[in-house]
């Protein structure tokens, strides 16, 4: 057994909470571990003055922690599994889905106005496409504005004026005590989240096999089958962070029910579906679930949309 362990994390206040969770979850089963943080600043991190959909999304927040995993500077990588392509490098893998926190997404409003009530042609700040996509499909009079940083920064911005409303995701809120601030919370009917949204992916050398079965300890299992799914039918899509893509999936007593929404930009095209499998007994069954529903997906025109947006963005 390893008695030393380097994790990798950005240093966002919200990263350091997803490592410091995972520190302390990891010293609970072993208390004997000595384990350290390495803080990396990565591409996302620097590249503030951008939309996110114009600079791209492959691994913006999680390549420059790989390579320090690679190099073997680490010896795991703290994510939010959001963020992490469907495609992890060669020699690396998601060892470990932590637990899932609230998967929805929430409005932040002056007043606690509700998205519904918000005035004509609001200014709501979003970085991503996905929620772009959804809130204009209900409210398409709202202005969307574009809004980069860290959690903290964003309720700065919100704060100085700049906004009327903000949407972000509930685990990131919740995690940062700012709950308080929450106006709305908006059901999986009205915004899908993104795929892996609420999830922690800790991701491992594949030859690192004692590393790899200290941190196997923290995977929870019903995540690690939704997640896979809906992981499935993004990679299917050839999808990724900024493409309006929303998934949702559920998992218990061996059944699956996963919800997928694809959309155009503007929100005037939006495609629904869902796939329930019941009988499933391996995270593998899951992934042809979502995978599955990706084709359903498709031969509902789901590919025009997506090659759309690929070519002019």
């Amino acid at each position: 057994m390893k008695k030393q362990l380097i994790i990798g994390t950005r240093s966002s206040p919200l990263a350091l909470w997803q490592a410091e969770f995972t520190k302390a979850e990891l010293s609970r089963h072993f208390p004997e571990l000595d384990i350290t943080l390495k803080l990396v600043k990565t591409t996302g991190d620097v590249l503030l003055d951008s939309p996110l959909s114009k600079i791209g999304d492959m691994g913006l927040f999680t390549k420059d922690i790989e390579k320090h995993l690679i190099t073997k500077e680490i010896d795991l990588a703290v994510h939010s599994l959001k963020d992490v392509p469907t495609a992890t490098p060669d020699g690396l893998i998601i060892t470990s889905f932590t637990e899932r926190e609230d998967t929805r997404d929430v409005i932040i409003s002056k007043n606690g106005v509700k998205l519904k009530d918000l005035p004509q042609n609001a200014k709501m700040a979003t970085s991503s496409l996905r929620r772009m996509s959804q809130l204009l499909s209900l409210r398409p009079d709202l202005d969307i504005r574009d809004i980069r940083g860290n959690l903290n920064t964003r309720f700065q911005k919100f704060d100085n004026g700049e906004f009327d409303a903000m949407m972000l995701a509930y685990a990131g809120v919740f995690r940062l005590n700012f709950s308080d601030r929450i106006s709305e919370i908006l059901p999986h009917e009205v915004m899908l989240p993104a795929v892996g949204q609420g999830a922690l992916g800790i991701e491992t050398r594949v030859d690192d096999e004692q590393t790899r079965e200290i941190v196997r300890i923290l995977n929870h299992s019903t995540t690690e089958y939704c997640c896979r799914a809906e992981r499935a039918l993004l990679r299917h899509l050839q999808g990724g962070c900024q493409i309006p893509i929303g998934a949702y999936a559920s998992f218990k007593n061996g059944t699956l029910t996963l919800l997928a929404y694809v959309g155009s930009v503007d929100g005037k095209i939006g495609l629904h579906n869902n796939i329930t499998k019941t009988g499933l007994t391996s995270p593998e069954q899951a992934e042809a679930a979502g995978i599955e529903l990706a084709e359903e997906l498709l031969k509902q025109g789901a590919d025009a949309i997506l090659s759309q947006i690929r070519k002019t963005r």
